[in-house]
This record gives C-alpha cells, sequence and structure tokens, in this order.
C-alpha cells in the first residue's frame, strides 16, 4: 500500500510541476481543483469572486468523480454554470485519504484529457 501511495505523490508532483511549466504556478489541491473548474466552466481566466471559486471548485468535484458514478450532470442554468446530481454518497475518508481520493481523480481527469 506505502508503494501506491509514494507512487501517487510522485504521479501529483509531476502534474504541480507540468501545470507550473503550463500557468507559471505550482498549485495545491485547491489550485488544481479551482484550474479544472475553470476548464470545464469554459469562461477562461478572468476574475472570479470568492463564491465563484468555491462554485468552481464544486465543479471540479462533482467533474473529476463523475466517471466513478458519484455525480452527474444535469445541465447548465442560464449563465452556463453547470449543476449536478449526486448519484451516490462519498466514501468516508479521514482528511488524507479524502486528498487522496481526489489526486488520483484528479489525475484520471488530467489523462482524459491527455495533458499527462
Amino acid at each position: 500500500m506505502q508503494h501506491l501511495e509514494e507512487d501517487l505523490q510522485v504521479r501529483w508532483l509531476k502534474l504541480r510541476i507540468k501545470l507550473k511549466e503550463k500557468f507559471g504556478i505550482k498549485p495545491d489541491m485547491n489550485g488544481v481543483l479551482l484550474l479544472i473548474g475553470i476548464q470545464e466552466l469554459g469562461k477562461g481566466p478572468r476574475e472570479y469572486s470568492k463564491e465563484e471559486k468555491q462554485d468552481l471548485m464544486h465543479i471540479a468535484v462533482c467533474t473529476i468523480l463523475m466517471p466513478s458514478g458519484y455525480y452527474q450532470l444535469e445541465g447548465n442554468d442560464e449563465e452556463g454554470w453547470p449543476h449536478f446530481k449526486q448519484l451516490k454518497p462519498l466514501p468516508e475518508f479521514n482528511m488524507i485519504e479524502q486528498e487522496n481520493f481526489l489526486k488520483d481523480h484528479a489525475l484520471l481527469y488530467f489523462q482524459s484529457l491527455n495533458f499527462i
């Protein structure tokens, strides 16, 4: 299990380095989620309010967990923001396990875009 944990952390670091090369920042988990949310919203980089940033991170979490069957896209509202339906409860994790769960799904998201 320790080997899998190390592999995940190495792949995560490589993703962060690649994002730094592309965007000039080496984002933490929140930064990665924010980038995914901006990508999925499709409105491009601009100034977002604190509330919008929280919504963007929610979009990211729902998006990266959709392939595992946790969420389904219900559609977009009149402003183009996507809305999701939760299909099953998320696993009970401690903080470290939760972060690793999100890291793994974020890595799969970037793989699906052929970014990594």
